[in-house]
């Protein structure tokens, strides 16, 4: 398709829940010759993350989520003066926050509203949305869960599914594992690993009595646990309780090296989701060829082919450990479960895919005259 001027905004400041995917959304689209500017919330993380790609955030936009009328009105005629001189064609909100200020500075200009729904808890089907979205050009969705929340609250918009991204090229199964193990003490050891913010809400409870249910079918077995947060001293309160103090590793954040911490791990399990429902963990082990045991959340239900790339389980500690154990205790159709993963990942879930249907939602929305989700019609679908 043509060349197209787009603004990616993200009313954040952290490297969590919509920050990589909006950020390797407007990279890729950069890539396949687009004119892109980018804004975030400045001073920290996913600042640092935007220079780091080439797309520093734009001045004078501060994106800030207040209360401050002045501060509001502040923004949004930076905003329509961004559009203005630079000829934005597309705005391409990726939280509530920047899809409303959005939404009112650009009344009266020929740019096009895209919004994308990170998390269906952002959906409320009440007046002030259905303002919001009527004035929204196209609206993608991360899961067909989001796009099915969409459509029941609001009847006759159809939105597009735009699903998560991996690069495969990075998480690889080939990765060499050998200096993770040796550092954190998994020599020798069968490897259960999850990557997830230690948080009440991504449940490490609901894992930990899983495995405290292997662990005597499994002397060796020991659980990698990728991640930081406010919810640490819970989860170690709980490893001591059940006994699991020798079993459980804290790896903290990992970030450089994490495709040599998938590759480590010969299975790998996340019972729940958390501010984005990509479900960009899942993805990134499924790309490293890990089987996945994973819950019904989000994009699951999409992204894992239940008995071919991993298991889909309920949230629940006998479920989660029969499905271990079964992984376990067949090594080779863990390894083949693993590569259908790599397989899926590779042929549906690549950044280059995403951009397509992104691209595909802007030439819609710009060939619509800038109507609402409505006039997109079938959207496609990950699979």
């Amino acid at each position: 398709m043509r060349v197209l001027r787009l603004l990616h905004t993200v009313a954040n400041r952290w490297w969590t829940g919509s920050a990589e995917p909006a950020l390797d959304l407007a990279r890729t689209l950069r890539g396949r010759g687009h004119d892109v500017t980018f804004a975030c919330i400045r001073g920290d993380a996913l600042e640092a993350r935007a220079v780091a790609v080439g797309l520093p955030p734009v001045a004078g936009l501060a994106l800030e989520r207040t209360a401050r009328p002045w501060v509001l009105a502040r923004d949004g005629r930076a905003l329509r003066r961004l559009v203005r001189e630079h000829g934005i064609e597309v705005v391409h909100a990726h939280l509530t926050h920047d899809h409303w200020l959005a939404a009112l500075a650009l009344r009266g200009l020929a740019c096009r509203l895209v919004r994308t729904v990170h998390h269906r808890r952002a959906i409320r089907a009440d007046a002030a949305q259905r303002w919001l979205f009527g004035r929204t050009a196209a609206l993608l969705a991360a899961s067909e869960g989001i796009a099915a929340a969409i459509r029941d609250g609001f009847p006759g918009l159809s939105p597009t599914v735009v699903p998560g991204a991996v690069d495969p090229h990075r998480f690889r199964p080939d990765a060499d594992a050998r200096g993770v193990r040796a550092e954190l003490g998994l020599e020798g050891h069968v490897v259960i690993g999850c990557v997830a913010r230690l948080v009440p809400g991504r449940r490490h409870d609901v894992l930990l009595h899983a495995v405290s249910r292997l662990r005597d079918r499994w002397p060796t077995l020991r659980l990698l646990l990728v991640g930081r947060g406010e919810g640490r001293p819970a989860v170690e309160a709980l490893v001591q309780a059940l006994g699991l103090g020798d079993r459980v590793v804290f790896a903290g954040y990992r970030a450089d090296d994490l495709p040599q911490v998938l590759a480590a791990m010969d299975c790998f399990a996340l019972p729940a989701g958390g501010s984005e429902e990509s479900g960009r963990a899942v993805l990134e082990a499924m790309a490293a060829a890990r089987p996945v045991v994973t819950g019904r959340f989000g994009a699951m239900p999409e992204t894992v082919v239940d008995g071919e790339t991993g298991r889909l389980v309920a949230l629940e500690p006998n479920a989660v450990a029969d499905a271990l154990a079964a992984l376990l205790a067949d090594p080779v159709r863990a390894r083949a479960m693993g590569m259908a993963g790599r397989q899926r990942a590779m042929a549906l879930f690549t950044s280059d895919r995403r951009a397509e249907l992104a691209e595909r939602a802007y030439a819609a929305a710009l060939a619509a005259g800038g109507g609402p989700a409505r006039t997109l019609g079938p959207h496609p679908r990950p699979c």
